[in-house]
């Protein structure tokens, strides 16, 4: 399994301590572990973007990426999204 992936499950992952009934667990979120692949992704598009001004070449290219991450939350409703929210165009 990719490093990353392996990290994000491990962070997806929610630590109960124990008490006098029970022993401590651990339960796997798979909301939160999609929710952190997801942003992982919106994060890789949004980071291809440069920092330009308006009338630059690659404006459409910034105007497309920022396109493509929201398109990628507004399909998996993620809303809040780090350290990217949007990028410069």
């Amino acid at each position: 399994m990719n490093e990353r992936i392996k990290q994000l499950a491990e962070q997806a992952r929610k630590h109960y301590p124990g008490t006098e009934l029970s022993g401590e667990y651990w339960v796997f979120d798979e909301q939160l572990f999609a929710k952190l692949i997801i942003k992982e992704c919106v994060n890789i598009v949004s980071g291809t973007a440069v920092d330009t001004p308006p009338n630059d070449l690659f404006y459409g290219y910034n105007l497309g990426v920022n396109k493509a991450a929201e398109n990628i939350k507004e399909r998996f409703g993620i809303e809040e999204l780090s350290p990217f929210n949007t990028v410069n165009s």
